[in-house]
C-alpha cells in the first residue's frame, strides 16, 4: 500500500482512480489526512474543528460499501475541507465570529448534502474571515491560519476562505470548499499556490450557508488541479456519478488553439508587483504559445471602481443579516470587519436601489466589450502574500481583481502561474462569461497540461 505521506500529495484524480483499482482504501487516504492535520494544524491554524471519529467511521464504511459492490460514485471515500460557514446539522458554524462561538446549525445545507451524497467525507471545519467579510484573511479573535509557503514570517492566507486554502496548500486534503462573493475562494487560492473556482450565481445551491451576499454569494471547489476543481463543481451542484467519472477520465477538452483571449489594459497594470507582472507576462505567452490568440480590448470600467461598488453591495446586504451584531459595540467582532459594514449604516433604500441599477447597466457594458473573447486574463491578486502584521493597512487588497467578475456576474478560475523571488505564489485568473465555467476549466486544464506550478508543495519541515 501506499504510505501516508505519498498518500497526501496527490490529486483527486490520482486518488480516484487509486480508490477504484483496489490498490488504496478511505480508510488509508482519511488517516493519512487526519495525521497531516494533527501533525501541521496547531502551526497553520486552518482547521477550526477536526471530525476526526466521524470521518475515521465513514471512511470504514466507504470501504465495505466498495467492497461489496455499492459504491456511491468515484469519489467514495475521499475526504474534504468545509468552510465554516457552511451548516451542518447539530454542528457548530461560527461563521468566523466568536459572537457564534456556540451557534448551533439547525440543518445541513443542499451542498453538503450533495457530497455525502457522493461518498466524500467531511474532514472538519476550514476558519474563515469573520462574516465572511475581507480579502487579507485575518481573523482577531477566532485567530487567522497562516501562509504555509513562508514558516520564517506569518503571511496573509487571503480571505475569505483562508482556511480551506491553507489546509488544501500545506495537503491537509485534497480538496475544500470555500465561498466567493467578491473574490473569497480565488484570493486564498492565488496567495496559497492552489487553483480555486469562482462559480456562476444560481450554479450552486446557497441554503445552509450563512449569507452575506444573496446577491452575489456563489460556493465554489478550491482544489490542486483544474481537473480537480472541475470534478468537485460537478459534485457541489449535484451531478451524476457518471458525469464526474468523465471528467475524472480526462475526456473533458483541454486545446485552446484557436480561442481569443483578452489581455489586461496596461493602464490596469500599474498597481501589480513585479514578480506578479512577470508571471502574467509569462502566462499569456505561454498561451499564445499554445495557440491562442492574445487580444487588447478597451474596458468600460477601471478595476479599482469596483472597491466601492462591490464594497457597498456587500455591506448593505451583509448588515440586513446582522446589523444587531454590528451596531452593538460589546459584541467582540473585529474591528476590520466592522468598519468595512460603516457604509450600510448611512446608505439609504434610494442608495441602494440606484446601486442595483448601475450594476445592471455595467453588467451590459462588460458583457459588450468582452463579447468577442472567450475570457479576459487578469492576475488574481496584484500581489504575493504580504505579512500578516500590517495587511490590513495596505492601501491596495487581494480582491482588486476579483472583485469584478463578482459584480458581472460572472464565473472565473485562479490557477498558479509562479513565483517570486522569495518562493511566494502567483497566480492566474481566467474570467469567463456567465455560466461558463466549462471554458475556464478548458482554459485551466489546458494551461496545467504543460506548467507545473500547480504541482509545487511547501516545505513544512519547520511548521512544527
Amino acid at each position: 500500500m501506499t504510505g501516508s505521506n505519498d498518500l497526501t500529495s496527490l490529486t483527486v484524480t490520482e486518488l480516484a482512480a487509486m480508490l477504484a483499482s483496489g490498490r488504496v482504501s478511505a480508510v488509508e487516504i482519511t488517516d493519512a489526512c487526519l495525521d497531516r492535520i494533527g501533525h501541521y494544524n496547531d502551526a497553520l491554524h486552518a482547521f477550526i474543528d477536526v471530525y476526526a471519529e466521524e470521518a475515521h467511521a465513514a471512511a470504514k464504511a466507504a470501504d465495505l460499501a466498495r467492497g461489496a459492490g455499492y459504491a456511491l460514485g468515484p469519489l467514495h471515500g475521499i475526504p474534504f475541507g468545509l468552510k465554516d460557514l457552511v451548516d451542518i446539522e447539530g454542528k457548530i458554524t461560527t461563521g468566523g465570529s466568536k459572537v457564534w462561538a456556540n451557534r448551533i446549525s439547525p440543518a445541513t445545507g443542499s451542498l453538503v448534502r450533495r457530497l455525502i451524497a457522493s461518498g466524500m467525507i467531511i474532514a472538519g471545519k476550514t476558519h474563515t474571515v469573520e462574516f465572511a467579510f475581507g480579502s487579507w484573511g485575518t481573523n482577531q479573535h477566532m485567530g487567522a491560519p497562516r501562509n504555509p509557503w513562508d514558516m520564517r514570517e506569518p503571511r496573509t492566507p487571503g480571505g475569505s476562505s483562508s482556511g480551506s486554502g491553507v489546509a488544501v496548500a500545506s495537503r491537509m486534503v485534497p480538496w475544500a470548499v470555500g465561498t466567493d462573493t467578491g473574490g473569497s475562494v480565488r484570493t486564498p487560492s492565488a496567495l496559497n499556490g492552489i487553483t480555486g473556482l469562482k462559480t456562476t450565481v444560481g450554479q450552486i445551491a446557497t441554503d445552509g450557508i450563512l449569507p452575506l451576499s444573496t446577491t452575489l454569494d456563489t460556493p465554489g471547489p478550491l482544489a490542486r488541479s483544474a481537473a480537480d476543481a472541475a470534478v468537485l463543481f460537478e459534485a457541489m451542484r449535484g451531478g451524476s456519478a457518471a458525469s464526474m467519472e468523465a471528467i475524472l477520465s480526462g475526456s473533458a477538452p483541454r486545446d485552446i488553439k484557436g480561442l481569443r483571449l483578452a489581455r489586461l489594459p496596461d493602464a490596469e497594470l500599474d498597481c501589480v508587483e513585479p514578480a506578479v507582472l512577470a508571471a502574467y507576462e509569462q502566462s499569456l505567452a505561454q498561451l499564445a504559445e499554445m495557440g491562442a490568440e492574445i487580444v487588447s480590448i478597451a474596458l468600460p470600467f477601471r478595476f479599482a471602481d469596483f472597491g466601492t461598488l462591490t464594497g457597498g453591495l456587500i455591506a448593505a446586504e451583509g448588515y440586513s443579516f446582522i446589523k444587531e451584531i454590528i451596531d452593538d459595540p460589546a459584541a467582540p467582532v473585529d474591528e476590520d470587519v466592522r468598519a468595512r459594514f460603516a457604509v450600510a449604516r448611512t446608505m439609504s433604500v434610494t442608495d441602494y436601489l440606484r446601486l442595483m441599477r448601475e450594476r445592471e447597466t455595467i453588467c451590459a457594458k462588460a458583457t459588450a466589450a468582452l463579447a468577442g473573447v472567450d475570457a479576459l486574463l487578469t492576475p488574481t491578486t496584484p500581489m504575493t502574500a504580504h505579512p500578516l502584521a500590517t495587511a490590513e493597512r495596505e492601501k491596495i487588497l487581494p480582491s482588486h481583481f476579483t472583485r469584478m467578475a463578482n459584480f458581472v456576474g460572472r464565473c472565473a478560475l485562479a490557477v498558479p502561474n509562479g513565483f517570486s523571488p522569495t518562493g511566494l505564489p502567483t497566480s492566474l485568473q481566467i474570467i469567463c462569461a456567465p455560466n461558463d465555467e466549462s471554458m475556464a476549466l478548458r482554459i485551466g486544464r489546458g494551461y496545467q497540461a504543460v506548467t507545473d506550478w500547480h504541482r509545487r508543495a511547501p516545505a513544512l519541515e519547520d511548521a512544527v
